[in-house]
């Protein structure tokens, strides 16, 4: 007898007395193994806490923080003027931009834009000073962004690259408090993304070192209205 068989031996010993299913799985995800499938149950909690829009937001602000992004909130008619600040003080000559991003929040500045293209290198891309994109929502539970490729946030690797990302949520339509109910309003299919503060890692010592596999620099901001 093989170690897979061995293996495969063992999970099924360990399955044998689940309580099997009689839904099948259906076209859209066929069963490999239909002898043990079983519903799944949903009765974990949606949110811990319940909370207003408000203090959902606040919450996220707050998460985001503790994973060091670094936070600005406004209104949507100070968005382009805090956008060309931020640009400003981070000395940026150039700005990557994803296709489908409003071009009123970059109307207050005149650093060189940077059209996501298909055939754009890392070593381009690397070139580029920072990135400019929206967000598909926000989780306030864990301080995380997601972005799922839509036209405003554009490819993938076009927020992993550059070392400065500025990231654009729209509060409180954008914003959820858990994960399950992020996952109601995502589409699986899309390539998401999930940012929590900037890329960071640590060695066997635990020294932090940002910057590895992504922006070293994290700045969300919050819109109102």
């Amino acid at each position: 007898m093989s170690s897979r068989d061995r293996i495969l031996g063992r999970v099924r010993r360990a399955l044998a007395d689940l309580r099997q299913d009689d839904t099948p799985p259906g076209p859209e995800r066929p069963g490999r193994y239909p002898q043990y499938e079983q519903a799944v149950s949903r009765d974990y909690l949606q949110q811990h806490g319940e909370r207003d829009a408000e203090q959902t937001v606040d919450l996220l602000a707050e998460n985001l923080v503790d994973y060091r992004a670094v936070v600005h909130r406004c209104g949507a008619g100070a968005l382009p003027g805090l956008i060309a600040h931020l640009l400003g003080e981070r000395g940026s000559q150039s700005v990557l931009v994803p296709p489908g991003l409003d071009e009123g929040w970059l109307a207050d500045t005149d650093v060189k834009r940077v059209a996501d293209l298909p055939d754009s290198t890392p070593r381009e891309l690397d070139r580029v000073d920072s990135v400019v994109t929206g967000c598909a929502l926000a989780v306030a539970e864990t301080g995380t962004i997601v972005l799922d490729g839509s036209p405003d946030q554009g490819r993938r690797r076009i927020t992993l690259i550059p070392d400065h990302h500025i990231c654009v949520v729209r509060v409180p339509g954008q914003v959820v408090s858990s994960v399950p109910q992020a996952l109601e309003r995502l589409v699986p299919g899309r390539p998401l993304t999930w940012i929590s503060g900037p890329s960071a890692t640590s060695d066997i010592e635990l020294d932090r070192v940002e910057g590895v596999h992504g922006p070293r620099t994290l700045e969300v901001v919050l819109v109102s209205g």
